[in-house]
């Protein structure tokens, strides 16, 4: 089993920046790509980004390329996504993922889920 504990969301101006943090735990996560989804009401689930323990690959939807940046720090066990230059169509909740052996956009590819934790992104 894999737990995985999302933090970091909260409320942000258009334009400004968050980060989350994804902390993992249990058997064998290393073995797994680390993604990040999102879901707003009404919509499916839909890919963000991921990026594996090992290496330097990084993988983003067209939707936040270069403005989110997906990070790990094996010494805590834990990935990152900083989000800049914020949009209202950010807003969602954000899940971290793992499970999967590659990066997939398709989330019944993953096993392990977080909780989720709330964007919003209001003026």
């Amino acid at each position: 089993q894999v737990q995985l504990v999302e933090s970091g969301g909260g409320l942000v101006l258009p334009g400004g920046s968050l980060r989350l943090s994804c902390a993992a735990s249990g058997r064998s996560f290393r073995s797994y790509v680390m993604s990040w989804f999102r879901q707003a009401p009404g919509k499916e689930r839909e890919f963000v980004a991921a990026i594996y323990w090992t290496g330097t690959s990084t993988y983003y939807s067209d939707s936040v390329q270069g403005r989110f940046t997906i990070s790990r720090d094996n010494a805590k066990n834990t990935m990152y996504l900083q989000m800049d230059s914020l949009k209202f169509e950010d807003t969602a909740v954000y899940f971290c993922a793992t499970g999967a052996r590659v990066p997939n956009y398709r989330p019944r590819a993953y096993d392990y889920w977080g909780q989720g934790t709330q964007v919003t992104v209001s003026s």
